[in-house]
């Protein structure tokens, strides 16, 4: 294959949201992703490798068994899809359709909610790093609301480690779609607490109780929560900190208070 229209079209999932969004599919690369892609039923739509590969055993079985059309590309043309050197293709990379952004998947059978807002945020990186707190700390998804960045943005899905293929993520446009939907939860019986996190919040993490159902919103990197998830916070909480520091990175406050959700329910 050379540069044709199809590999015009997987270099633009790369870099032009539009695009990735407009197809609904998005670049994958690296073991551990790929697998945890697979184990999680993602739709494959494409596996790709190098011409003349010697693949290793993980590479192999992914080729036989995995879902997608399968195409062999010289090794420079796969490099320059996984951002390498063109000395060191990976040995495969996956182009997965997204899922749809549905609220609902939040609620996983069996679990008690634990369900993570991140408000705004601008830094792909830091939507991929909470999505890997999400779930090493047991969140039963993450929502990304407003204007933000793109959680399939290849850094997001860098920075996830292979997290996001089993954390449901969902995008919405605004707080008001997530708060329709916490009022109707409410309505059949789930009564959802939401938390809100700020420097100022008047409740010390520790005494709140997070094993009960529970939304955890995380504001945006610089400018904190909107004014609608202020507003719509049944109790804002606050992390206790010491030394200079005046405030800590969104990611950060939101696996900390992740991770007190575990202890208590691990206590529970």
């Amino acid at each position: 294959m050379s540069r044709n229209a199809t590999f015009q079209q997987w270099q633009a999932l790369l870099r032009n949201r539009t695009k990735r969004h407009r197809a609904g599919e998005f670049v994958v690369q690296g073991v551990r992703p790929i697998t945890l892609a697979l184990e999680h039923t993602w739709d494959f739509s494409t596996v790709l490798r190098p011409v003349g590969a010697r693949p290793s055993r993980w590479a192999d079985d992914v080729w036989r068994t995995a879902p997608g059309t399968r195409y062999e590309l010289p090794p420079e043309l796969l490099a320059e899809l996984a951002e390498r050197d063109a000395e060191e293709p990976p040995e495969l990379i996956a182009i997965v359709r997204m899922p749809a952004d549905e609220l609902d998947r939040l609620l996983l059978p069996g679990r008690t909610p634990l369900i993570v807002v991140f408000d705004r945020p601008s830094g792909p990186g830091n939507i991929g790093t909470l999505i890997r707190s999400v779930d090493a700390f047991g969140g039963t998804g993450l929502v990304v609301a407003g204007h933000a960045a793109d959680p399939y943005d290849p850094r997001a899905v860098r920075a996830s480690t292979g997290s996001l293929f089993a954390v449901p993520t969902v995008r919405v446009l605004s707080a008001d779609e997530v708060l329709r939907w916490i009022d109707g939860q409410r309505r059949t019986g789930l009564s959802l607490t939401v938390f809100g996190t700020d420097e100022g919040g008047e409740t010390e993490l520790r005494r709140i109780d997070l094993a009960a159902p529970s939304v955890i919103v995380i504001g945006n990197e610089t400018r904190g929560m909107s004014r609608a998830w202020r507003e719509a916070s049944d109790q804002l909480i606050s992390i206790p900190m010491v030394g200079s520091a005046s405030s800590l990175n969104a990611a950060t406050a939101g696996s900390i208070v992740l991770h007190e959700a575990l202890r208590q329910r691990l206590l529970g």
